[in-house]
């Protein structure tokens, strides 16, 4: 079976192992890799490349960075490859029909969700924040609208209750190469097959903000542990202390007390960390980190703060 030739647009560390999987495949052409503009970041405000731009520069694939990937002009450059099959991953601008309507055999996406379910910018996010057990990975056209295209294969993925964002998102990535390159074999056999997706069943996953990270502490504190796990590393967790100074939670556990107590109420301040009072149950924040310091655990950040039980953390904040 002749190979096919790819494009692959990525911008983050769900598109690497896509890459990687494509290449080790060996049956296929990798023609052309999009990615991000290099962009401002860390203390220096230094200009970063995405993770998948060295990647491909080290596996000589040729990598372009366009402000606009569906402009015309970038368009007839794509368009020069004959590509048979675009694949996105994560690559942040929203594509027009020109640039899709590209490849032979269409663009294809690769999602860390078992679609309907989590359609939208951040699925793994808002799967460990709301608890799931499961999630999975889904291969799909791209279509007009967001993350609706028929669906080519999906896979379920186990969420470990270890799992945080940082762990859960490299084993989903691993598993979307190997989905892709099935996928990939089914192209070129002629054996693909789409389903479409149940709109009653949709739910959406939207970009987080800043604010998602702030604690309420009316929910359950079970609640606010997966949030931690879904929101690290941004936008974090974070809370107010009595003296209106931030501090954010990188760990934290669950532990079981009486009702009765407002939400937010400090209930001890010794030991291995803070133990607050939620909506239900309480938090013990066992590393934590005060704004303009590094990361320490509980118990030295309470060594260097007077507070008490009885005092409140984000006193501010209203009930929900």
């Amino acid at each position: 079976m002749k190979g096919l030739k790819i494009i692959l647009l990525g911008s983050g560390a769900l598109a690497c192992p896509l890459l990687e999987g494509i290449l080790a495949a060996g049956r296929d052409e990798l023609v052309a890799v999009v990615t991000q503009p290099d962009r401002a970041g860390g203390r220096g405000l230094h200009c970063l490349p995405c993770a998948l731009k060295p990647l491909a520069q080290g596996r000589g694939v040729p990598v372009f960075t366009p402000d606009n990937a569906s402009e015309e002009s970038f368009v007839a450059q794509m368009a020069a490859h004959k590509p048979d099959v675009i694949v996105v991953a994560s690559y942040g601008q929203f594509l027009k029909k020109n640039l899709l309507a590209v490849p032979r055999l269409g663009t294809i996406n690769v999602h860390p969700s078992l679609l309907p379910k989590y359609r939208g910018a951040s699925p793994i996010q808002w799967a460990l924040a709301n608890g799931d057990r499961e999630t999975g990975v889904s291969v799909l056209y791209v279509s007009p609208k967001m993350d609706a295209g028929d669906i080519l294969a999906q896979e379920r993925f186990p969420i470990a209750p270890e799992d945080t964002f940082c762990s859960l998102e490299p084993k989903l990535a691993a598993r979307g190469a190997e989905l892709l390159v099935r996928v990939m074999n089914e192209f070129r056999a002629g054996t693909v097959k789409a389903i479409s997706q149940d709109e009653s069943q949709v739910t959406l996953a939207r970009k987080l903000t800043k604010e998602d990270g702030r604690v309420d502490w009316h929910l359950p504190a079970e609640k606010i542990l997966n949030r931690l796990r879904g929101f690290a590393p941004w936008p974090g967790v974070h809370t107010f202390l009595p003296s209106g100074v931030l501090l954010k939670i990188h760990e934290a556990q669950v532990e079981a007390v009486g009702a009765g107590t407002a939400p937010g109420t400090i209930l001890e301040a010794a030991g291995t960390g803070l133990l607050v009072a939620t909506g239900a149950g309480a938090l013990r924040l066992t590393m934590v980190q005060p704004a303009g310091k590094q990361s320490m655990p509980g118990a030295a950040f309470l060594c260097g703060h007077r507070l008490r039980a009885g005092d409140f953390l984000d006193a501010g904040r209203g009930s929900s």
